[in-house]
């Protein structure tokens, strides 16, 4: 979406307020414990759904996301861990937290299974990692278009918009719980998932 006329602002607020806003509520309505993290902050779109009573760290790769994630976070006076970092290695230590959120992330980590794994790594035994992604719709037509427009969706800045995401939390060594569709064509999920005693690790994603 490009900003800078009232038009282009107005109709992105009405799709965050009409369509985004309930599923990010949704997902954050399934937070369990008190030690929270945000992968893949951005500018802190989320910050309105964060629950209270929670201590949440956010990261994201990108400095100058995480600086207007901190000036939102003031503006709505959260106090919020916010650090820059890479998905596929981050800085924590093992076992660190209760629940993992993560909206619109997969669909653009370089390399979605190593950061999964970095995800099942950092939870707690027992705890959850929970995702709001876009995936690649499973039918034969529409999933074929997906696959040959997905150079131009990344060039453009979008992310992919084909990656086989259920697929690639198993891959990464999670257990996944309910995944629920969110629209009525699949594409867009709520995925539970968790880290397994023994988790499997394979090597490869898609």
């Amino acid at each position: 979406m490009v900003h800078g006329t009232g038009s282009d602002d107005r109709v992105e607020g009405w799709v965050e307020r009409r369509i985004f806003a309930p599923w990010r509520a949704r997902i954050w309505s399934l937070v369990r414990g008190s030690n929270v993290l945000e992968a893949g902050v951005g500018t802190g779109a989320n910050m309105l759904y964060y629950p209270r009573g929670v201590h949440v760290t956010a990261f994201d790769i990108n400095p100058a996301r995480v600086e207007r994630a901190r000036q939102r976070a003031q503006i709505l006076g959260l106090d919020v861990d916010l650090q820059v970092m890479d998905a596929e290695h981050l800085d924590f230590p093992t076992g660190t937290f209760d629940t993992v959120v993560a909206t619109w992330v997969f669909c653009s980590v370089p390399n979605p299974v190593p950061a999964l794994r970095e995800l099942a790594r950092v939870v707690k035994p027992g705890g959850q990692i929970l995702l709001l992604e876009h995936v690649r719709i499973d039918r034969p037509i529409i999933g074929r278009l997906m696959d040959w427009f997905d150079p131009l969706a990344v060039r453009m800045g979008a992310g992919h918009i084909n990656r086989h995401t259920v697929e690639n939390v198993r891959q990464g060594g999670l257990e996944i719980e309910p995944v629920e569709n969110l629209t009525s064509n699949g594409l867009v999920k709520l995925i539970v998932a968790r880290p397994p005693s023994a988790a499997r690790v394979p090597e490869e994603g898609r």
